[in-house]
């Protein structure tokens, strides 16, 4: 059984690609995004900090002042939906507590290597400072990304993931700074329209697994 899962995974990252044109006229439906959006929300992160949050943006004004900063790529606008991944802009004392309380909460008890490793976790953050936070978020935030790719595959919407754009006009398009966070790479789903896509039909291009993949026994 589990060997013909990790076939049809394989299958479907085979199949996907970085879509260049989608079809503006196909949405993807409600149900459908919701199980990509649920697979980054369970996305593992280090410490179970959840440091990224996720946007969804369908308007169609804010997608086009998003292309605007970003290169002109008409997959944001062509796009069913964007999806924006935003890192904490730090990893503060505040928001380790929250996460760390709501593990309390949801498991309903308290237990001292757990909070042990809070107070660790509080140094640490404490002496690496506000950059270097957010960038092991923002490194976090990639988790996700990974996770929504295959998750889209696995319902067979195709998807684009995006870093050319330019986040501090992104930060303000999405007035981000005001809840804390950055933006840091986007994804667009939807439909791929094969006419007009120059790399719909073209192998994918991957090193053999001699090349890529080294073990060590």
């Amino acid at each position: 059984m589990k060997k013909d899962r990790m076939t049809t995974v394989t299958e479907r990252l085979t199949w996907r690609y970085a879509t260049k044109k989608f079809d503006p006229t196909r949405r993807v439906p409600d149900e459908t995004l919701e199980r990509i959006v649920e697979a980054v929300r369970l996305a593992p992160t280090s410490s179970g900090l959840q440091p990224f949050e996720l946007l969804v943006v369908s308007n169609a004004e804010t997608r086009e002042r998003i292309r605007a900063v970003a290169w002109n790529q008409a997959q944001i606008t062509d796009c069913s939906h964007l999806l924006v991944f935003a890192a904490w802009d730090d990893i503060t004392a505040d928001r380790v507590n929250m996460m760390f309380d709501l593990t309390n909460d949801v498991r309903g008890f308290r237990n001292e290597g757990w909070e042990n490793y809070r107070r660790q976790l509080l140094d640490i953050v404490a002496d690496r400072g506000t950059e270097a936070n957010y960038q092991a978020a923002a490194r976090q935030a990639y988790i996700g990304l990974g996770i929504a790719l295959v998750a889209a595959a696995f319902e067979e919407v195709d998807a684009t993931p995006m870093e050319g754009f330019d986040p501090a006009a992104v930060d303000e398009i999405l007035d981000l700074k005001s809840k804390q966070l950055r933006s840091v790479v986007l994804l667009a789903l939807g439909y791929r329209a094969a006419d007009g896509d120059w790399l719909v039909n073209l192998k994918k291009v991957r090193r053999s697994r001699a090349d890529f993949v080294t073990e060590i026994t």
